[in-house]
């Protein structure tokens, strides 16, 4: 084997510790850049809320799989939401279904941009397995869809923010109003509508819009 002279083994050190140094200093940068942009992502999303935003209400909900949240933590995408209870046989049905061909219309892109949520008038008999059960018999996609209860005061609570009434019967039953609101990304209101059965081409074309601008 050739043996390199002494003045060639240093120059190849050399050369070797530049690239080294080169390649830690690209590393380093990436890492700042990565750093700096997670950064800018968690100012983004520790913003203050809007003063009517509905995502200020302190409020401890739970979905269909028995999983906590809070309201603030659908912040980022529009959602839209509407209010219901499980043994409503006839409007309470038509109210999903009328939100499910506001899902349909949408292309699968958009889709994956907006939420759909449901929060039960009931909580006192709406329970995980009942809210199981409606997204089950509805076929909602858990991807997509949020079956959701609380206590009966953050009920109410939100039920005022979203401008929902509801009252409950002497027979167990519940009279209430039938909306579909969309909220923008940081629970804003910024469309409803009470069309229930039928499509509303303007409140789709304001969920576009929402999505365009989130």
């Amino acid at each position: 084997m050739k043996r390199l002279h002494p003045l060639t083994n240093g120059l190849l050190f050399s050369a070797s510790c530049l690239l080294l140094a080169s390649a830690t200093s690209v590393l380093a940068q990436t890492s700042e850049s990565s750093a700096s942009s997670a950064s800018l992502a968690a100012t983004a999303n520790a913003k203050p809320l809007p003063g009517n935003s509905v995502y200020k209400i302190a409020a401890t909900l739970s979905n269909q799989n028995n999983e906590s949240f809070t309201l603030a933590d659908k912040r980022g995408k529009p959602v839209l939401v509407s209010m219901f209870y499980n043994s409503c046989e006839f409007v309470c049905p038509m109210l999903i279904e009328s939100m499910r061909l506001v899902e349909k219309d949408l292309t699968p892109a958009e889709r994956d941009n907006l939420s759909m949520m449901l929060i039960t008038f009931d909580p006192a008999r709406d329970d995980t397995a009942a809210l199981q059960s409606v997204a089950s018999k509805h076929e909602l996609n858990p991807k997509y869809w949020t079956i959701a209860r609380t206590d009966p005061a953050s009920v109410r609570k939100i039920a005022a923010a979203l401008g929902i009434q509801y009252r409950l019967l002497e027979d167990g039953e519940f009279n209430h109003t039938t909306t579909i609101i969309l909220l923008d990304g940081n629970g804003k209101i910024v469309a409803r509508t009470q069309k229930i059965g039928v499509a509303d081409p303007a409140f789709l074309k304001q969920v576009r819009k929402a999505l365009q601008n989130p």
